[in-house]
């Protein structure tokens, strides 16, 4: 019998889950055995899990899982170098050359073991079959609101945090925005017809911000593009690759310009296409923006878990869309698996 285990989340600040008790009840109906680890921070309590029928076993006792078990979980397992002998189901971020991934599929080369890259499930059109993009440019756009409402007041952006819901979200940050008595922002995004996009829009237009929308088309002629330093907020949402023209080159930073606060959702710091290079690291929850510029100021937000401030939408919009492809956990050899499985062959050290 296949044998789902979804285990504990043990990075910081991360209360996410890729598999609701709804989706865990259809998953038993259809055979596939589910075992839930307890957790301390998992944003959907335990109970509807037990409910559904899944046995549950203690937090991060994934290692002592049964050989056969398929481990789900979606952020990265903690670096203590030990071999990897269960097939892992997660973002494993180790197909781009990417340190730690190189790390972690020496691990799995040590213990056997197979990863199956939540990033890497893709249908036969190469279209990834889930994704948290929503939710990331949502509340990509709700920190970069805030950092700009932070300079009208003559500060840097502080700490955020998780918030029990997006109603949560929307009372706090339009609070915040209507106690400065000023005019809302205007912002641009770009990437709008995408799902980050969409979500990025969205936020801004629930918060009475007017949005310029480009896409591809907008963007074909590769630069540059004044009409982005005319904007008071950038949302960049359009992942790195190459031939991504740059949008906000380092010369803009001495520029004359409008705009004050960037928000790299797509947070690529590390690429050599990275269409926002006037940043080299990704920011945190702690310090969510690095100051690039004075006079005028200009704040950069790229944060890189950003689904993770809103866990409960994101996770039930998530797991919503990933649980066609559990139910086929049953043919690991084709279909989803078969090409996630391919994929980690290819990049799995020889």
């Amino acid at each position: 019998m296949t044998h789902l285990w979804v285990r504990a989340e043990q990075r910081p600040n991360e209360e996410r889950v890729g598999l609701t008790p709804e989706g865990a009840k259809a998953l038993l109906a259809g055979g596939i055995k589910v075992t839930v680890e307890e957790s301390s921070v998992r944003a959907i309590p335990l109970q509807g899990y037990i409910d559904a029928g899944c046995e549950i076993a203690p937090e991060n006792s994934w290692p002592q899982a049964p050989a056969d078990a398929i481990i789900f979980g979606l952020k990265e397992l903690p670096e203590d170098g030990t071999p990897l002998p269960h097939r892992h189901i997660m973002f494993g971020h180790a197909f781009k050359g990417q340190h730690s991934g190189k790390a972690l599929l020496e691990r799995f080369k040590a213990g056997g073991g197979t990863l199956y890259d939540l990033e890497y499930l893709v249908d036969e059109a190469d279209r990834r079959v889930a994704a948290f993009g929503y939710w990331a440019g949502y509340a990509g756009a709700a920190v970069t609101l805030k950092a700009w409402a932070a300079q009208q007041r003559g500060e840097v952006c502080g700490p955020v945090g998780v918030y029990g819901g997006k109603d949560a979200l929307l009372a706090e940050l339009g609070a915040e925005l209507d106690a400065l008595n000023k005019d809302r922002p205007t912002a641009i995004v770009i990437g709008a017809l995408g799902r980050v996009g969409t979500g990025a829009a969205d936020l801004c237009e629930a918060m009475g911000v007017q949005v310029t929308k480009w896409d591809m088309a907008e963007t074909a002629n590769g630069g540059p593009f004044p009409q982005i330093l005319d904007h008071d907020l950038f949302l960049n949402c359009i992942f790195a690759r190459p031939g991504t023209p740059v949008f906000v080159p380092r010369e803009a930073l001495a520029a004359e310009r409008k705009l004050t606060a960037i928000g790299d959702v797509a947070c690529d710091p590390d690429s050599d296409y990275n269409p926002v290079p006037v940043y080299t690291q990704a920011t945190t929850w702690d310090v969510p923006v690095v100051r690039v510029a004075e006079n005028p100021v200009l704040d950069v937000m790229a944060i890189d878990n950003l689904p993770s401030m809103l866990p409960v939408e994101s996770s039930e919009d998530y797991a919503a869309q990933l649980l066609p492809s559990l139910q086929a956990l049953t043919d690991l050899d084709s279909g989803v698996w078969g090409r996630a499985k391919a994929t980690f062959l290819e990049h799995v050290p020889e």
